[in-house]
């Protein structure tokens, strides 16, 4: 018998086939103690577990390239964090075997993230893979994971870590299915960046058993349990629809009426850029500069390393526009040499420009080869601060810019409410505005981004996050400026519509989700899309937005 589970679509695309179950976790170790002569044997396989596993997710970075690569080298990092190592040796110090004081000093800083309340316990999913990678290690034993199959699957698990994610093979994982998660969660970001159909945050996944059939749309969230056939066809059918649209749709973004919105790319390196290319981006609207800094967080990368990575992306895009954003560590992303390890709450502590302004030689030194990279080339580059919370913040971000001697546009990131509210006067400092969805949900809803049991709050459509862009866009065209969007509420084609008639001048997103943007957009005017933007606005409920949305394009 058919039945519908729901949850959050948040890669497109349908997928039909039978359930796979990720492995199961690590069991937990024995406690038992171990002789005093033997406790500097045990620090020394701990310490070779911990490397093995930092350098098995550096190199599956390396092979993912992209997002995922960023993503596993912050695992890495985890990995190695001189705290917990310190711990572990502590605990191996007064008995433990290195398996135990591995998986008890995991668990002591998981409860104190969890508990704290604090923003890294978004990444308990990230600390929870790692752990067990290493006690997989120590105790000999397989680490669980994507299970091996000869048959195409829809892979189903509780979450699925980073490392698992991002070298899934799209020709056997169909697409996946997960209990917890969000839609701008790092598996989410990553689903669409290997165009896998993906839906998170769905109840009772764990409960479908291994081997039944089930239709994932990744488009609305709909997961149908045993589809009949009639489900199938109709499924399959609107795939080739969409797949149709998007052969056709080419060349740069437009509504039907022909008003211009620019259809960028956000990319985390080099290695992005041929995806981005041949997915017909015009430019770069979100090119994050952390993937240079994660590869040693004991100082920062030097001025001809940034140099050179940066004139690789400014080439591919020749009178292209390419934004890049200033270095964003804090939080999520700790560096050893800029961020506070103390801090009760990072998230609302010193993080992205704060951090930069408190350490000036760092920006400096960014600023200065952004500036180098981009010399005798024609592209149109602008830079952009992270975390801009004020008038203040702006001018400081510009003078900074000026100093370094930068030919460019200074723009700064809509992250926080206040810069929303405040955007007019933030725009007196600066040329552009440029809106990141992901954090400003976070920040408006007191909602973690990585946390499922609050996804709701994380959804895009929410007509409060839609109010605040609307406030954005209208200070921007009121100062004869341009409001973009990085952000993953981009990718969503009917929300790049509902966007677009709020008054965004660009959109920028993963590489895959262009083409279903482009087509989208070029089905509706400019008048409809405002129609559309008005209608989502006046909801009380994301749902009922997006329902209001499609309703007004649909001509319902």
């Amino acid at each position: 018998m058919e039945t519908t589970l729901r949850g959050v679509g948040v890669s497109h695309g349908v997928a039909i086939g039978e359930v796979r179950h990720m492995g199961t976790a690590v069991l937990e170790p024995p406690a038992k103690q171990i002789p005093a002569e033997d406790a500097e044997r045990e620090q020394g396989r701990a310490r070779k577990a911990v490397e093995a596993v930092a350098a098995d997710l550096m190199a599956r970075g390396n092979l993912a390239g992209g997002e995922a690569q960023a993503v596993l080298e912050a695992q890495a990092m985890m990995a190695q964090d001189p705290e917990l190592m310190a711990d572990v040796d502590r605990r191996i110090a007064v008995g433990s075997t290195a398996e135990r004081a591995v998986y008890d000093a995991f668990a002591a800083y998981r409860e104190l993230l969890a508990g704290a309340g604090e923003y890294l316990a978004g990444r308990v999913a990230d600390l929870d893979d790692v752990r067990n990678r290493i006690v997989a290690r120590l105790l000999g034993v397989p680490m669980p994971g994507v299970p091996d199959s000869d048959e195409p699957y829809v892979l189903v698990a509780r979450d699925l870590a980073p490392a698992d994610t991002a070298l899934l093979d799209p020709a056997l994982v169909l697409g996946f299915v997960t209990e917890e998660g969000g839609p701008t969660s790092h598996s989410a970001i990553l689903a669409r960046a290997l165009g896998v159909p993906a839906v998170v945050a769905m109840p009772g996944a764990g409960e479908l058993a291994e081997g039944t059939v089930i239709a994932v749309d990744g488009s609305t969230g709909n997961v149908f349990v045993n589809p009949t056939d009639a489900k199938k066809t109709e499924l399959e059918a609107a795939a080739a629809a969409r797949k149709a649209a998007l052969a056709a749709s080419t060349g740069p973004g437009a509504t039907a009426d022909g008003h211009k919105v620019p259809l960028l790319v956000n990319v985390g390196g080099p290695s992005d850029v041929p995806a981005a290319v041949e997915a017909g981006a015009e430019g770069v609207g979100l090119f994050r500069t952390e993937f240079l800094f994660l590869d040693d967080s004991k100082k920062a990368p030097s001025e001809e390393k940034q140099v050179e990575a940066y004139r690789q992306v400014l080439e591919a895009f020749p009178e292209g526009r390419v934004v890049v954003r200033v270095l964003d560590a804090g939080a999520d992303k700790p560096l050893d040499f800029l961020t506070p390890a103390d801090e009760p709450n990072p998230a609302l502590g010193v993080r992205g420009l704060r951090t930069l302004l408190d350490h000036p030689e760092v920006l400096r030194t960014q600023l200065t080869a952004l500036a180098k990279a981009a010399e005798g080339l024609p592209v149109y580059l602008e830079v952009m601060a992270p975390m801009v919370a004020d008038r203040a913040d702006a001018k400081a971000f510009a003078d900074a810019c000026r100093a370094a001697g930068l030919q460019a546009k200074f723009g700064a990131m809509v992250e926080i409410p206040s810069a929303a509210l405040r955007a007019r006067s933030i725009l007196q400092e600066v040329e552009f505005l440029s809106l990141g969805t992901n954090d400003l949900a976070q920040y408006t809803f007191a909602a973690d981004r990585q946390v499922g049991a609050v996804s709701r709050l994380q959804d895009p459509w929410q007509p409060a996050l839609l109010d605040l862009v609307a406030l954005s866009a209208e200070a921007a065209k009121a100062e004869g400026k341009s409001c973009g969007v990085c952000g993953e509420a981009a990718s969503d084609p009917l929300l790049a519509c509902v966007l677009t008639g709020l008054g965004v001048t660009s959109l920028s997103m993963g590489s895959a989700s262009i083409p279903y943007v482009r087509a989208t957009l070029a089905k509706y005017t400019l008048a409809q899309c405002e129609r559309a933007a008005a209608a989502a606005r006046a909801a009380d409920s994301a749902e009922e937005a997006r329902n209001a949305a499609q309703a007004v394009l649909s001509g319902e």
